[in-house]
């Protein structure tokens, strides 16, 4: 493994993306061919969803396991250098994380988290979301013509 500078290390971190990332454009795309239609990243909503379905009133994120702190072997992941800085930050993400899922709720949302190392099986996802938004086009208003 390569040392790295900690202006290296600094511009990598810069880069990482917080919208927009492959695992999200993943899930849209399944979405979106499954029929559902949403909206990106609503900053009136806590939390900031990366997937917002209105006339639901549900919404999707996608957690990347390392930075979310899930339970697989990727999210529990602990850097060497550094760790205990590391281990507090996946933390604070993981209260922060809940805090928007119960503030989401308590505005009468639902909330489905779809985590990175997920996504490997399409077809899993894909009834995920089935299961949690319902039929496509089923939400929409059937008195309009």
């Amino acid at each position: 493994m390569s040392v790295e500078t900690s202006a290296a290390r600094s511009a990598v971190m810069r880069a990482v993306k917080a919208r927009d990332t492959k695992p999200e454009r993943t899930v849209r795309r399944l979405a979106h061919a499954l029929g559902y239609r949403f909206r990106l990243h609503r900053k009136d909503l806590p939390g900031t969803p990366d997937l917002v379905f209105p006339t639901r009133k549900k919404v999707v994120f996608v957690h990347g396991c390392f930075w979310h702190g899930h339970d697989c072997a990727r999210g529990a992941r602990t850097p060497k250098a550094n760790a205990d800085y590391w281990r507090a930050k996946v933390e604070r993400n993981r209260a922060r994380d809940a805090r928007a899922v119960d503030d989401l709720a308590a505005l009468g949302w639902e909330a489905l988290v779809l985590w990175e190392c997920a996504l490997k099986d399409a077809d899993a996802v894909a009834c995920l979301l089935r299961g949690f938004l319902g039929a496509p086009g089923a939400a929409r208003d059937s008195s309009k013509p």
